[in-house]
């Protein structure tokens, strides 16, 4: 049996063990295109109300687990800085291999299937005035040059930074203050007792939230399909096909190619054991709020707490695999819908911003077109010049998250179970035994 047809197969079965979720999604999709023309009835906004209060709760608790999380995971490496930098060189290493992978595809598929080709006749003037206040404000976040881009992740007040939830400041302060705890010795105990405490408080909170887990990821479904309609589907289908095809290439065949070469963790058991995760990430179109049900699959099943609490939140922040297939098809088909010639220099160049723009793309709904901005300005194009096609990549843009989310969650736990193989940090007695898996959703 070929390998993609096996790993069909093992998150087919994690869909049947994880059947109420998939009948969330399904039920979802069904009930968005019955609602779809009627999203000022009281219906629609009560599914609207109940899934935005799902993602709410989940991202109440991401940035204490993120925080927690770091500080205990290298805490627990302790004063060794060369486990330290070997765990830190790998995780950069693996996580830079998939990324190229990621925008090779998605530019490869861009110049192939040519998905702009004649979009422009789709392209409605009207959406694109709905949406235009919506990119105007886009293109003044994005302002600043890329040096103060840079100097904006180093966080000048890092509550701050907590307060407005800016990730990275967040990211780079909890590496800084967990390296400094691990160096000053045993004096750091009654911190990382409070921050144990801290992550096991937050985790117990995760298995509250996640018996909302199916009426949230219908709702989310729901209200998604409702907007847009399904008609979006066949306006744009180059595009989407485009898309999907790239993060199917990724998921089928760059990870377990990974896999085979750096690591023996078998593909089919590590895809069946993190289902939950990738459902939940479809249905909310964000890693970041996934992150804390990512870190409970791996941890219940195998892959060692020192690990996962130090590969996963940096990975749900900065590796974004998906997003990088999906911002290299979608630049590609901006220029082709407007007839725009790209000589090689400017596709290297495009493919080096698309990197660059997916890795400071937060792990929240919507960001990924918003990032995109970096890669045009790099092409001397600002989205004003580009509004009516700007207009058509948001309005299915919530579609394409979705599908997105679900690659870049698999991603981190990908470069963590390589990481775990390597270390000798992971139980494959857990990882291979099903009756694991009952216990997180």
């Amino acid at each position: 049996m070929k390998l993609h047809m096996q790993i069909l197969i093992a998150i087919g079965l994690g869909l049947k063990r994880n059947w109420h979720i998939f009948f969330g999604i399904i039920a979802g999709i069904i009930v968005g295109v019955l609602l779809h023309g009627h999203q000022h009835s009281a219906f629609f906004g009560f599914l609207t109300f109940f899934g935005q209060a799902f993602i709410r709760l989940i991202q109440m608790v991401v940035i204490p687990l993120v925080i927690s999380a770091i500080i205990i995971g290298i805490a627990s490496i302790g004063s060794d800085n060369k486990q330290l930098g070997r765990f830190g060189l790998k995780m950069i290493v693996y996580y830079s291999i998939i990324t190229v992978a990621a925008v090779i595809i998605g530019m490869s598929l861009g110049l192939i299937i040519k998905p702009g080709v004649g979009a422009a006749q789709y392209i409605d003037t009207q959406t694109a005035t709905e949406i235009q206040q919506q990119v105007a404000a886009t293109i003044d976040n994005q302002k600043e040059n890329m040096v103060n881009m840079l100097l904006d992740f180093i966080p000048k007040n890092p509550l701050s930074s907590l307060a407005t939830g800016d990730m990275v400041p967040i990211l780079i302060f909890a590496l800084v203050f967990a390296i400094a705890l691990a160096r000053v010795g045993e004096v750091n105990r009654p911190v990382i007792a409070f921050f144990e405490s801290i992550f096991a408080a937050t985790m117990k909170v995760t298995d509250w939230i996640m018996y909302l887990a199916v009426p949230g990821v219908f709702a989310l479904t729901a209200t998604s399909i409702a907007s847009f309609g399904i008609d979006v589907f066949s306006t744009i289908s180059k595009y989407l096909f485009a898309v999907c095809l790239g993060l199917a290439i990724q998921l089928f065949v760059v990870y377990p190619i990974f896999l085979k070469i750096f690591t023996k963790v078998p593909v089919l058991m590590l895809y069946a054991s993190i289902t939950e995760a990738m459902m939940v990430a479809f249905g909310t179109a964000s890693s970041s709020a996934t992150l804390p049900l990512t870190i409970a699959c791996c941890e219940k099943r195998g892959i060692s707490h020192k690990i996962s609490s130090f590969v996963l939140p940096l990975g749900a922040t900065l590796n974004m695999d998906g997003t990088a297939i999906v911002q290299a098809i979608a630049v590609l088909f901006l220029a082709q819908a407007y007839g725009a010639t790209l000589t090689p220099l400017m596709l290297l160049q495009i493919g080096i911003m698309t990197i660059v723009a997916s890795s400071t793309c937060a792990g929240i709904p919507g960001t990924g077109l918003i990032t995109i901005v970096l890669v045009l300005n790099g092409m001397g194009l600002t989205p004003e010049q580009l509004i009516s096609g700007f207009a058509l990549l948001f309005a299915i843009d919530r579609i394409a998250d979705m599908f997105r989310s679900m690659i870049n969650i698999t991603s981190d736990v990908v470069v963590a179970a390589a990481i775990a193989d390597n270390e000798n940090e992971i139980n494959y007695e857990l990882l291979n035994n099903p009756d694991a898996y009952n216990d997180v959703i």
